[in-house]
């Protein structure tokens, strides 16, 4: 049961977050109030508050959705498979599906207060997916922190040439990992 109503949480946070988005989108982040996005989706301001703490929050309720299942997918990986290709298969997937969240990208990128909480929500997520590499390898903290982080710079590199030439999205990451892969990362 309780399978279902995450399930089902995630779906109403999903769509929740979908509605902010567009609102955002077409009238601007600061243009937008809560009760807007919740006269959107048909809800209460009350029930908008359930699933996000904060306006800003439901712009990133997609992430934390991604967060959880980047981890759970890292923590399936094979036991006997390298680290950093791990990392590189698991996040390859997910670029392809950040693609579809470029519209969020836009409107985090041209409000202040969604850039700032971004690298909050960004280092959450290497976290959490630290923690799962962790427990699936073995391998120190420290050896951890340095894949992940660098992980973390192959994605932003390859988004920073998404951005800047349009390019193929899930290709700037391969390319990214093979350049950058560390020393650490074959144990």
């Amino acid at each position: 049961m309780a399978g279902l109503r995450e399930r089902t949480r995630r779906a109403v946070q999903a769509e929740l977050a979908a509605v902010a988005l567009e609102l955002f989108t077409a009238r601007g982040f600061d243009e937008v109030t809560v009760d807007d996005i919740a006269r959107a989706a048909g809800v209460s301001k009350r029930s908008f508050f359930r699933y996000f703490p904060a306006k800003e929050d439901a712009v990133f309720g997609a992430v934390e959705i991604m967060s959880d299942d980047i981890a759970s997918q890292i923590a399936g990986r094979p036991t006997d498979e390298d680290p950093w290709e791990s990392l590189r298969l698991v996040l390859r997937e997910w670029a392809a599906r950040i693609d579809a969240e470029s519209q969020a990208l836009r409107v985090i990128e041209s409000t202040p207060v969604l850039r700032a909480r971004l690298h909050q929500k960004r280092e959450e997520l290497r976290a959490q997916i630290a923690e799962a590499l962790a427990a699936r390898t073995g391998l120190d903290a420290f050896t951890v922190d340095l894949l992940t982080s660098a992980a973390a710079t192959a994605l932003d590199c390859a988004a920073r040439e998404w951005f800047r030439t349009g390019s193929d999205r899930t290709e700037l990451v391969d390319v990214a990992f093979t350049r950058l892969r560390p020393a650490c990362a074959t144990p």
